[in-house]
């Protein structure tokens, strides 16, 4: 079985739209290959209108969520185009998270995945995490499927985007969970400097850890909760946010990087892990990552950029895949739902 098919990615950190054409080739174990992939950054237009989402009326959000359909639509036909690709079978998109509430048994990714097949004229998998968060589940995360199955050469799988998360063996099943925020905290206070995004960790370098700050943050109700557990903006909002306000922002940036990389490593020894592989954009965070191995022993793998970047939307694009062959794509030993379950609506 050999299929070809194109992941979509929107992070929480809004850097830009991740477009992944991967292969996948299923004998004893699925491989894959990313065949092309690149991030088209948003324009300050549509970074103000995602950024804002959160704050619309009921008919704005219905509006937006059938606009940036289109462009998710318009943006990937470029790509093919451009590209010149074809036999391709799927698009995969996940959309862009305005709301993240699974206690209520909510969660909302906007861009109408039937406004990506008409601009494209391609079957389109989208709408990942509902069915997870109706089942009793986070709806997060969902990329442990692709960890177990395409880089089960780790011990473990850590992203560092807007959050942090992890996946994981444990006694013979993978469980996943968010550990603590990173780059939403991060790039937020970065644009105080008119900067996007701490580059290098040099903004936190030249901070003082604030150590009141410090026990605050990692006191937090969150952190010593029971996995399964995920994160979103209004947590951040609720909890991190208030805590940033009255400090010097450049301690404000340097103490969070100091409990992002505590946490994290915090993880690491806790579960004995000794190799790990790091991507997303916080992985270019050399403070971090310099802070991170100082606390541990773990041997942090640091994969080709291909993979930092574009893991995620590879995840998605290998989600897809399983949905259109109705295999399960989403581990409830992540998630905590109910049972496994193949998710995703088709267009």
């Amino acid at each position: 079985m050999r299929f070809q098919a194109i992941g979509l990615m929107s992070g929480t950190s809004l850097d830009g739209l991740d477009i992944c054409y991967a292969a996948f080739e299923k004998t004893h174990n699925w491989d894959f290959q990313i065949l092309k992939a690149e991030t088209i950054p948003y324009s300050n237009n549509w970074e103000e209108k995602l950024r804002n989402a959160i704050h619309l009326s009921s008919e704005e959000l219905l509006e937006l969520h059938s606009e940036y359909g289109f462009y998710l639509g318009q943006k990937v036909k470029d790509f093919i185009d451009r590209n010149h690709l074809e036999n391709i079978d799927l698009i995969a998109s996940h959309g862009h998270t305005v709301f993240h509430q699974p206690q209520k048994k909510f969660t909302l990714q906007i861009g109408d995945g039937r406004a990506v097949k008409i601009e494209t004229g391609l079957p389109v998998i989208y709408d990942f995490r509902n069915q997870d968060v109706l089942m009793g589940g986070n709806g997060a995360p969902l990329v442990p499927i692709g960890d177990e199955l395409l880089f089960s050469e780790y011990d473990a799988c850590l992203n560092l985007g807007g959050f942090s998360n992890i996946s994981l063996q444990q006694n013979n099943q993978r469980i996943a969970f968010d550990i603590a925020p990173v780059n939403i905290v991060l790039n937020r206070l970065a644009q105080k400097f008119n900067k996007t995004f701490d580059e290098n960790g040099d903004l936190a370098r030249q901070g003082k850890i604030d150590e009141d700050l410090l026990l605050k943050l990692n006191s937090l109700d969150f952190y010593s909760q029971p996995h399964p557990k995920s994160l979103g903006i209004e947590w951040c909002s609720e909890h991190i946010f208030p805590l940033l306000e009255n400090i010097e922002t450049i301690d404000a940036i340097a103490s969070f990087t100091e409990h992002a990389a505590q946490q994290i490593s915090h993880t690491l020894n806790k579960n004995n892990l000794k190799t790990v592989l790091f991507t997303g954009g916080g992985t270019y965070n050399a403070f971090l990552i310099e802070k991170i191995k100082e606390k541990t022993e773990t041997g942090i793998i640091i994969p080709e950029k291909e993979i930092i970047d574009y893991k995620e939307a590879l995840i998605f694009a290998f989600m897809g895949v399983l949905k259109m062959n109705n295999e399960i794509n989403v581990l409830s030993s992540a998630t905590g739902s109910s049972a496994n379950h193949s998710s995703g609506v088709i267009a």
